[in-house]
């Protein structure tokens, strides 16, 4: 345990700011104004703590609240306002021990950015292969005269064309293409890649890009995360597959904030269960 408590400000006090401020709760003064209607006042973690709720119900803003208090790493942007900072101020956080260099909080932009950075990669080395090729045959039939010491570069260049293919021409001049994978296996690769051992990870909708199987991979490398290697987990998620996390205290922002027994009772996993029990013959029939 790294985490052991984090207080957002209460309703009263988030009216006393407005109140002062001369305004009403709009995206102007977000984060003002999102966590009183969930109810969440405070949190008590545990190894593994995970935040449940619907669209809006507050989920990313309590994680992005908690990871800018605690100075935590990431990547990607976020949503924030010039009275972000004033908000996490007005926040407090008990800690177990020290939160290690390491902590960070990861979300499916990280990802979808990574993706994104590795085609842009690809794309700029296609285009570089493209005016090779053109450079390639432009020296294989030119006329050269050597007339300086000036002209020796060129002269090399023409005798590299002259003497190679154009694929090896081309080759040693650019570097490999990044390897292209699929959504689902780019996005396990990040978390695996990202999250250190002993150290408090922040998790955004991990499951986003990924299908069930690959939820189930993540799962897994969750919970030995957890086991084996020290972490602290806290995930906002929808994933039936996340919520089911061995020992994790799920609190429901759709009903303002209360811890959750059991993960089955929530609305999400239910809708699956009932789809999946309404077309039961038809598994059972295959």
């Amino acid at each position: 345990m790294i985490l052991r408590s984090f207080t957002f400000p209460d309703a009263e006090t988030e009216s006393d700011f407005l109140f002062n401020l001369k305004t009403t709760y709009d995206q102007s003064v977000y984060p003002y104004g999102v966590l009183p209607k969930a109810g969440l006042r405070e949190i008590l973690f545990k190894p593994v703590t995970i935040l449940y709720g619907g669209n809006g119900s507050g989920k990313s803003t309590a994680l992005n609240v908690i990871a800018e208090k605690l100075r935590l790493l990431r990547n990607s942007a976020y949503n924030r306002t010039r009275f972000f900072q004033d908000y996490v101020d007005r926040c407090g956080v008990t800690l177990e021990d020290a939160v290690p260099p390491e902590s960070r909080i990861l979300t499916s932009d990280d990802v979808f950015d990574m993706m994104l950075d590795i085609r842009s990669v690809n794309e700029g080395i296609d285009r570089r292969r493209e005016h090779l090729a053109e450079e390639y045959f432009d020296l294989k039939r030119e006329k050269f005269q050597l007339r300086s010491l000036e002209d020796l570069e060129h002269l090399h260049r023409i005798n590299q064309a002259r003497s190679k293919t154009m694929s090896r021409f081309i080759a040693g001049e650019t570097g490999k293409s990044v390897r292209e994978r699929s959504n689902g296996e780019s996005a396990l690769l990040y978390f695996q890649s990202k999250i250190e051992m002993d150290t408090l990870c922040l998790l955004d909708e991990p499951e986003n890009s990924l299908s069930p199987e690959n939820q189930l991979v993540l799962a897994d490398f969750l919970t030995e995360s957890v086991r084996y290697c020290g972490n602290q987990l806290v995930i906002s998620t929808h994933s039936p597959f996340l919520l089911a996390l061995p020992g994790a205290k799920i609190i429901n922002l759709d009903d303002q904030s209360r811890v959750v027994e059991r993960w089955t009772q929530l609305k999400n996993p239910r809708v699956y269960y009932e789809f999946f029990k309404k077309h039961a013959k038809a598994f059972e029939d295959e």
